[in-house]
């Protein structure tokens, strides 16, 4: 029979940093940093599984042994050893209050502020009313289950993120708890991959709605007659295939006049790179009007109220006056669609217009260069266009572009 109680009280707070065992599946995990925590660990399945039970500050010597031996009986009658850990005491935290607490630590670093609503809304609406009153350890893979079957082929996007969250969550709850590798069972490689079916296999890409690219020169005339920021906005964001909060983001220190281009820094670009956008001829008559307008210094060249970001909801709703059942991203694909069937631009043109990532690692690899002066003819190329009456014609660049 394998030895028990191998730790004195004494031990417990002056044994160096390590795993120090206690016998019968019990151990003090003691960090760098001086925390010490109580682990239960055993193997299922040739895995082992490892069970925070808590700071020693938290659970004495004697309550970590009485509840690993619990544990142990558990296992002997084929229970889930975990189950026992959800019979909270006042002082251990449930899967809620670690979500809370990891939302609150990573809110400073999240460069959209939408981005904590969005967890929290989530986790509100799915998580919490299965798990949220539940210790970390105590969550089981059917627990996640029951949470993400329901959703899986109807919302596949939501459950996906809501997935990746409930997997965070406990992730740093385990490492709290000082478990660091304790089994999550909302980890999705070999593990619900093994239940699940992929994403992608049941996920219909939902696009957003454009307008076909004949239609564009007649939208951009009727935005010329609109006088107002949102229209001016608008028209630059189509002119420059921005995405929409690039262009409403848009500082004036971005701007280079004689060079007639437009910076945006990394941190304000989906993949965090650097992008290099060419102004046509009505986007630069475009930021003079913008300058004309500017007040007070302002660094935005489309201020909001009050100075702030201009809102999408403006910007929407001015579209929607001209066109329904079009967003304002569609146009990025119209640009896209454009380029492809009118003009003879290769695609690797087209793709670094639109800033996309080139999801080929070895052609990245070797393509380094952003192709600016062959996006400078094709910006000026579409600038014509949206200024045309809609009538397609073959654009050809001026030079060889093979």
């Amino acid at each position: 029979m394998a030895k028990i109680k191998l730790l004195s009280a004494r031990a417990i707070d002056t044994l160096a940093p390590g795993f120090h065992s206690d016998g019968g599946n019990l151990y003090l995990r003691v960090r760098d940093t001086g925390s010490r925590a109580w682990v239960f660990r055993y193997k299922s399945a040739g895995k082992a599984i490892e069970l925070g039970l808590g700071p020693v500050a938290s659970r004495s010597l004697a309550q970590a042994r009485e509840l690993a031996s619990k544990m142990r009986t558990a296992l002997e009658d084929g229970k889930n050893p975990a189950g026992l850990l959800n019979r909270r005491d006042s002082k251990a935290k449930t899967f809620e209050d670690y979500a809370k607490e990891l939302i609150e630590n990573k809110r400073s670093g999240w460069r959209n502020a939408k981005h904590a609503a969005q967890w929290i809304a989530t986790l509100e609406q799915y998580a919490y009313p299965t798990i949220g009153g539940k210790l970390p350890a105590g969550i089981s893979l059917a627990d996640v289950k029951a949470i993400l079957l329901p959703m899986w082929a109807t919302k596949t996007e939501t459950a996906t993120r809501l997935r990746q969250r409930i997997e965070a969550v406990i992730d740093y709850a385990a490492v709290h708890e000082g478990a660091h590798g304790r089994y999550n069972p909302a980890r999705w490689k070999a593990n619900l991959d093994q239940v699940l079916p992929a994403a992608s296999k049941v996920a219909k890409r939902a696009h957003h709605a454009a307008a076909p690219y004949a239609d564009v020169p007649r939208i951009m005339a009727a935005l010329r007659d609109k006088d107002f920021l949102s229209a001016y906005c608008l028209r630059f964001t189509i002119l420059t295939a921005a995405r929409a909060g690039e262009a409403r983001g848009a500082l004036w220190s971005e701007i280079d006049f004689a060079a007639k281009t437009w910076t945006i820094p990394e941190h304000r670009m989906k993949a965090h790179n650097l992008h290099r956008v060419p102004l046509c001829d009505e986007a630069m008559q475009i930021l003079a009007k913008m300058k004309e307008w500017r007040l007070d210094d302002a660094e935005r060249i489309f201020n909001g109220a009050r100075g702030g970001l201009l809102s999408d909801v403006s910007v929407n709703k001015t579209l929607r006056s001209i066109v329904q059942d079009v967003t304002v991203h569609g146009f990025r694909s119209s640009f896209r669609m454009w380029g492809a069937e009118t003009t003879t631009y290769p695609s690797a043109v087209l793709e670094a217009a639109l800033a996309h990532v080139n999801p080929n690692e070895v052609e990245a690899a070797y393509q380094r260069s952003d192709l600016f002066d062959k996006r400078r003819e094709l910006m000026a190329a579409w600038g014509s266009y949206c200024g045309s009456k809609g009538n397609v014609v073959q654009l050809v660049p001026s030079h060889s572009v093979a």
